[in-house]
């Protein structure tokens, strides 16, 4: 059969990206407690398209992600975009694998075992030059306004808000990059504001957490510039942006902050 995507393209334009988006595979990822956790993601797949080429072929974009297994951390992404880049006879590739990590937490006085989940995405990019892998994790936490609780003789306003933390890890000799576990990230976003979330609370948890927060007040400037103290600390970490969002209660809008640092940023 006639191969019209390997036809000649006369407008001489490059395409920086062409593949796959939207695909939902089932995948397995790494687990601090348990070894391995299988989940569902939503992934992205592309490559670079030189000006003569009229399209990529996009069947083999699932022939190479089959091949790799489905296993995916810092170590194994590298290889499944040398690939890509060798069957596409492609400069640069690119792949996004956004999924929901579920942890199991305990409540912190009767300690009730609920899971809660987490947003996280794997973001992989391979060329002559370099490789390189993001992790994206975004948790929510507890926050309560510092400027409440001073001007307030009664309470003070809390909400629910979100940190999304941005990494990039020290790249090793063969290319892999050196692992910070998802956990890490949570612990270290609970720690920057002022108290965890958690899916399962008794009576005895949730005065608990109530007053944790009341005795930790935070902005979301605040919370920022905590997680950014942490990050800075690690040796593993090059580089790495951290976004919190407060969904206000007595406002009609949220308040943000973000910080970046580093490599990359």
């Amino acid at each position: 059969m006639r191969d019209v995507q390997n036809l000649a393209d006369h407008r001489n334009i490059p395409l920086r990206e062409a593949g796959i988006a939207g695909l939902r595979y089932p995948v397995t990822v790494l687990d601090r407690h348990n070894s391995l956790q299988s989940t569902v993601a939503e992934i992205s797949m592309s490559v670079s398209l030189p000006h003569h080429y009229r399209g990529t072929h996009m069947s083999r974009f699932i022939e190479v992600l089959e091949e790799s297994g489905c296993v995916f951390q810092g170590s194994t992404i590298p290889a499944l975009l040398g690939r890509l880049r060798k069957v596409l006879e492609a400069e640069n590739a690119r792949i996004r694998i956004a999924f929901p990590y579920f942890m199991e937490r305990t409540a912190p006085v009767t300690g009730a075992a609920a899971k809660m989940v987490y947003s996280c995405v794997f973001h992989g990019e391979s060329s002559p030059e370099k490789e390189d892998f993001l992790l994206t994790v975004t948790v929510p936490v507890g926050t309560l306004c510092p400027c409440s609780r001073e001007i307030s003789s009664r309470g003070a306003h809390n909400q629910r808000g979100f940190v999304t933390l941005e990494v990039r890890t020290r790249q090793l000799p063969d290319g892999t990059s050196e692992i910070v576990w998802i956990e890490e990230l949570v612990e270290l976003a609970e720690k920057s504001a002022s108290s965890p979330l958690y899916t399962l609370l008794k009576r005895a948890d949730e005065k608990f957490v109530t007053e944790q927060a009341y005795g930790n007040p935070a902005f979301a400037e605040d919370i920022v510039r905590n997680a950014a103290e942490m990050l800075m600390d690690d040796p593993r970490v090059t580089g790495f942006r951290v976004r919190a969002e407060n969904h206000e209660s007595i406002h009609g809008h949220n308040a943000y902050a973000v910080v970046a640092h580093g490599e990359g940023y």
